[in-house]
């Protein structure tokens, strides 16, 4: 088991790596014509498929702890008018990308997806599918408040096509989601996991955040035991990041009080245990599944991928096509972000242009840089040789960027997190804990003192 000073050793502010760079160093980028470029040169690139992500920016109560870009459900008009944006942008997007290319993912985030009728969600899916072919193996997933969830709800679901659902669980205890402002699941979570596991084809996350108001080592364990007892196909385990400075409401939280770091860590730390006990294998930071779940597979193959919609393989990942407000999409050789304001969102969309708002060209050298942070965040393991045969032009940089963090290598050496046997660079399983550390000795960006991140644990 890792030890707690470990813990308290590397448990610093660092980026989480769910793109490189992060997203809080693109730039402010509003013309329509650059991301009709980008559109049509990621065409040219790989992979070839296509991940598709809508964001739903509507939910019926407001959690104090979110850290998500939504507005308050207050007007059904609003809902409409929106998704008919969002068809338009789509239909906009589709006439950049080439036909022959296919959808391996589709995500519904938030928001809260299921807040709004879920006919607005088919009507989406009858217009991607109308647009895209879909691969055989098409994955369709969608984050769920278990709030709003009826058996009937969970029929219509799978009805539709979906085959992946994330249940924002957060805790069981009532008293702690009354203090996040969240209420409780509309069904026992039995009566919700039986109605699911009906339909063969839809396998369940559960999703728990640790690190909240009223929660301390007991009552986050029997979050867990309970999920276990449920036997989801996978389990989350978020830690809290608690930044007012960027989501205000989270201020609401400071009258409470949070658990203390000795008591975060022994949440985090109890989990781990209880899980991989139970037979669950450790994906990588917050992601637990089960033995036979593809990412469990394709950890054990090294062909783990991940993108702002989480862990997933390099089969189901495609360049991101990101649809809504705030939606990054993430194309080979750039990033390109929309508005987060609901309203110039629509605006612009009606007026027949993209809703772009900021955006961020890669380079090859940041490319070459990504890609080894991805297979250390995703694969827990490096060949430098093949990252030299892709890249040989920017591959000397390494040795510049090594260089650099040279103390933080020697640390993590000494530590025993990981081990350098020629080229080859592997995480064992204590290192697995530390992946945001280990990534960011690759990481020149770091030098830049002025950008903000939540903390590793």
């Amino acid at each position: 088991m890792i030890s707690k000073s470990l813990i308290e050793k590397y448990n610093r502010p660092l980026p989480r790596y769910t793109s490189y760079p992060p997203a809080n160093y693109f730039r402010e980028e509003t013309d329509s014509r650059w991301y009709e470029n980008a559109l049509l040169e990621s065409n040219q690139n790989q992979p070839e498929n296509i991940s598709i992500y809508l964001h739903i920016p509507f939910c019926k109560q407001l959690c104090h702890f979110c850290g998500c870009n939504t507005n308050l459900l207050e007007d059904e008009t609003a809902v409409i008018n929106y998704i008919n944006s969002l068809k338009k942008e789509i239909s906009r997007s589709s006439q950049f990308i080439h036909s022959t290319r296919k959808v391996s993912q589709v995500h519904f985030g938030g928001g809260t997806p299921n807040a709004i009728q879920l006919k607005y969600l088919e009507e989406l899916l009858k217009h991607i599918s109308n647009l895209f072919h879909f691969t055989a193996d098409v994955e369709i997933a969608m984050e769920c408040n278990p709030a709003y969830l009826t058996v009937k709800d969970v029929e219509y679901i799978a009805q539709m096509g979906f085959n992946r659902i994330s249940l924002g669980i957060q805790d069981i205890h009532e008293n702690v989601l009354s203090t996040i402002n969240r209420k409780p699941s509309a069904l026992p979570l039995s009566q919700l996991m039986e109605a699911f596991r009906k339909h063969k084809q839809i396998n369940i996350n559960l999703d728990f955040v640790y690190g909240l108001p009223l929660q301390n080592p007991d009552v986050f364990s029997e979050n867990i035991d309970e999920a276990l007892e449920l036997r989801p196909d996978r389990m989350v385990t978020f830690s809290y990041a608690h930044v007012p400075w960027v989501k205000p409401a989270q201020k609401n939280l400071e009258k409470f009080g949070f658990p203390t770091p000795d008591e975060k860590m022994e949440m985090y730390l109890s989990a781990y245990k209880r899980m991989t006990e139970a037979g669950y294998q450790f994906i990588g930071m917050d992601h637990f599944a089960l033995p036979d779940d593809e990412l469990a597979v394709a950890l054990s193959t090294r062909s783990l991928h991940r993108n702002f919609q989480g862990y997933c393989t390099r089969e189901k990942t495609g360049q991101v096509y990101a649809f809504g407000i705030t939606g990054i999409s993430q194309l080979t050789n750039a990033y390109a972000q929309n508005t987060s304001d609901l309203f110039e969102y629509m605006e612009r969309i009606n007026r027949d242009e993209f809703a772009l708002k900021k955006a961020y060209r890669v380079s090859a050298r940041e490319m070459m840089i990504r890609e080894m942070i991805n297979e250390i965040m995703c694969n827990k393991y490096l060949d430098l040789s093949d990252i030299k045969a892709k890249y040989p032009s920017e591959y000397r940089t390494i040795y510049d960027i090594l260089e650099q963090n040279k103390g933080n290598l020697q640390e993590l050496l000494e530590d025993g997190l990981m081990s350098i046997e020629s080229d080859i660079i592997e995480i064992n399983e204590k290192g697995g804990f530390f992946l945001r550390n280990i990534a960011s000795i690759f990481d020149p960006n770091l030098k830049d003192l002025q950008k903000k991140f939540s903390k590793t644990i």
